[in-house]
């Protein structure tokens, strides 16, 4: 029994990424591991494996990794979430590939200017980075701010897309 719940794990360029799909859409999407099994441990839980359900996101998502601009017009599953959450994710798929903007930018984008903190707490919960390129957003100064990968992996996915590193 799945519950409705869909997973499908492949490789790409950077290693194993894993996705989870409900049958609103996509739900999670876990960044390069270097361990397949890592994956499976993160998604198969309560989810049944069917590739079938994403279609060519996995295949758009290896020319991601391979450095390739690539679109992510999916589908989202974000009942678990809150509107401030849903906005602020909303807005953030807006920055171009090889872009970044800061926090505060992506507030005043949403009409809260001031929020920038509460901006990157939403941030930090995009449970599926990349498709929201929330690691496209930076703190005012330019430094990187936070991301739910790690700041290793932040650095990794800017230099993919050519991205110095200047919010704007």
């Amino acid at each position: 029994m799945t519950g409705g719940l869909y997973y499908t794990v492949f490789t790409t360029a950077a290693g194993w990424v894993g996705l989870l799909a409900s049958r609103q859409g996509l739900r999670r999407l876990i960044l390069p591991r270097p361990s397949e099994q890592d994956i499976r441990n993160l998604l198969a839980d309560g989810a049944g494996e069917n590739p079938a359900v994403f279609r060519d996101l996995p295949a758009r998502l290896k020319e991601y990794f391979a450095g390739r601009r690539t679109a992510f017009p999916d589908k989202l599953d974000l009942s678990s979430t809150t509107p401030f959450q849903h906005e602020v994710w909303r807005a953030a798929q807006m920055i171009p590939w090889g872009e970044t903007r800061s926090y505060g930018w992506l507030a005043g984008r949403i009409g809260r200017p001031g929020a920038a903190r509460a901006v990157g707490q939403a941030l930090g919960r995009n449970p599926v980075p990349v498709v929201v390129p929330c690691h496209r957003v930076l703190a005012a100064g330019g430094g990187l701010g936070g991301f739910s990968g790690g700041l290793a992996m932040k650095r990794y996915l800017l230099r993919l897309e050519g991205e110095s590193g200047r919010a704007r």
